[in-house]
């Protein structure tokens, strides 16, 4: 390995983190976009990034004249190249403080869907996979959590992401 590249290997996770933090802060209102992906057994789909602890549904920001569906459609192929065969119903809006105080979720339950593998990890996604409600990996973030309880488990939605 040169010095170059055992530089870049130390120095992108602190770079991307670094630059993540400044979206945060730099954006006006944010609009995001996840999916609670459940297959036939109810398994939920979770995404690990490369930015942020923790495993998380997938999902992310809805760009500048995209809607909501088309974000999640745009996220769900990225982040684990599942392609949507049918709607997703919108589960809840939920004020996600974290992020920032101008930072709002879409929740939309999928189970209408086709994914002809897992992606292979890479810059953005370390690892993902379905996991049973009951076996979440380690990590999972509350938030998260509280979705896949109050899509299967009938849970009150919270309005806020937590």
């Amino acid at each position: 390995m040169t010095v170059l590249q055992h530089l870049r290997k130390r120095l992108e996770p602190q770079l991307r983190q670094a630059f993540h933090l400044y979206w945060r802060m730099a954006r006006g209102m944010t609009l995001g976009v996840r999916g609670v992906v459940l297959d036939g057994d109810d398994k939920v789909f979770l995404v690990r990034h490369s930015y942020v602890t923790g495993w998380h549904l997938p999902g992310g920001g809805v760009e500048v004249g995209e809607t909501f569906l088309e974000a999640l459609r745009r996220e769900l192929v990225e982040e684990g190249r599942i392609e949507l065969t049918g709607e997703p119903v919108l589960h809840g809006l939920f004020f996600n403080g974290h992020v920032s105080r101008r930072d709002h979720v879409a929740v939309y339950v999928v189970r209408q869907f086709r994914q002809d593998r897992l992606p292979e990890p890479n810059h953005e996604i370390v690892e993902c996979g379905f996991y049973a409600a009951g076996a979440l990996p380690a990590g999972t973030t509350r938030g998260t959590r509280l979705r896949i309880a109050e899509v299967l488990d009938g849970v009150a939605p919270v309005a806020t992401w937590r």
